[in-house]
């Protein structure tokens, strides 16, 4: 059974201590779910620009998807 790690982004958004949090996570975790909270402004476009600022911002390639109110970020493997 594959462990999948939660985290919550909140009113204040993608910050420095999210993006570090995330960081940390990905070293030991290929796939990471971000549930969005109501307080952050559940717009879609607020959603998929999370998605985007988190990818770009983060040191690992990643990749993500949302399914509703939630970000799924998958790293991708460097093997090829």
């Amino acid at each position: 059974m594959k462990k999948i790690t939660k985290f919550q982004i909140g009113k204040f958004g993608v910050t420095e201590g999210v993006i570090e949090s995330l960081s940390l996570a990905l070293k030991n975790h290929k796939q990471i779910r971000i549930s969005v909270l109501k307080s952050s402004g559940r717009s879609r476009e607020s959603i998929d620009e999370m998605g985007k600022e988190l990818t770009s911002r983060l040191k690992e390639k990643c990749k993500y998807s949302i399914i509703g109110f939630t970000i799924i970020l998958i790293k991708e493997s460097s093997k090829k």
